[in-house]
């Protein structure tokens, strides 16, 4: 295509929009990208003189598409190694500054989302987050308008009960972040134990290729050793750590090398850290190269 047709097309004008939607139905940058490419080839197949509202319409190729992407994928997480996490995804200062958008990127807010059905995953996002109505939705799931009325708020009631909830600004989590990173960077165990809550809880996602906890750590003695202790070993050697925008919040990106190495993310509460949850996944770390994706 030449640059005038290429600015005209709505796949590319909406690209964003679209990777957004198959990202927080899936979790996963490289399924993500898969959804992208397959809807792709279905827009570029389609008789466009029958599409009354392009953006609608890729809207709907994508939810669907995701939508029986995840429901094979649900199988394939029963019998992973450790905890799962999603994909952690670079994110622009801009999305940091849209609080409601950056919630439905957050990594806790995925992790909730993780816990619908398929179905009610994309009833959900559609309605909370796109803004689609009943109908609208209905007529993209193929479903009727009272059945999605119905999953549209069970999930919610699901979603609001399962929630984190922030009390700080980006300006008090981005303080947190620094001094987070310059205890784990100097290996300051009592420094890194006054920034975690007494109940704090740490996920660790290395899907049995990289060293990770098999199960969640609670307490902050426990948490904080066991951080400090990864970072300490000889295979951690040359490792650096940066604060970079994660999924719409601060976090700190591992690098090796300049190679990224894992990602950790964090909820915030009273001016403690709540949950951490640290990728390190090898194969889950592709939304960490290449600049932001949203």
């Amino acid at each position: 295509m030449n640059a005038e047709t290429d600015a005209r097309d709505p796949f590319l004008e909406h690209r964003r929009l679209l990777f957004a939607t198959a990202y927080r139905m899936l979790g996963s940058v490289a399924d993500a990208e898969d959804v992208l490419q397959d809807a792709w080839l279905n827009w570029n197949g389609a008789d466009r003189s029958e599409v009354r509202n392009p953006r609608a319409y890729l809207v709907r190729t994508v939810t669907n598409l995701a939508l029986n992407r995840l429901t094979s994928a649900r199988a394939t997480r029963e019998t992973y190694v450790g905890p799962w996490l999603p994909e952690p995804l670079l994110t622009s200062p801009d999305v940091a500054e849209d609080t409601e958008l950056a919630d439905t990127v957050s990594t806790a807010m995925l992790v909730v989302l993780e816990t619908l059905s398929p179905v009610e995953r994309a009833v959900f996002l559609l309605r909370e987050v796109f803004g689609y109505t009943h109908a609208e939705i209905a007529e993209t799931l193929d479903r009727s308008e009272a059945s999605v009325r119905q999953i549209a708020h069970r999930a919610r009631s699901h979603v609001q009960a399962r929630r984190p909830r922030y009390d700080a600004d980006r300006a008090q989590r981005e303080r947190v972040t620094a001094r987070f990173l310059e205890a784990c960077s100097g290996g300051d165990l009592n420094a890194v134990m006054e920034l975690l809550a007494p109940d704090v809880t740490l996920w660790s996602d290395g899907g049995g290729k990289v060293t990770a906890a098999r199960r969640p750590l609670h307490g902050r003695d426990h948490a904080a050793r066991w951080l400090l202790g990864v970072l300490a070993k000889p295979e951690s050697a040359g490792a650096v750590l940066r604060g970079a925008t994660i999924n719409g919040e601060p976090g700190v990106l591992i690098t090796m090398g300049d190679v990224p190495v894992g990602a950790l993310t964090f909820t915030l509460a009273d001016g403690a850290i709540h949950d951490l949850r640290l990728q390190v996944n090898p194969d889950k770390l592709r939304g960490l190269t290449g600049g932001p994706r949203l």
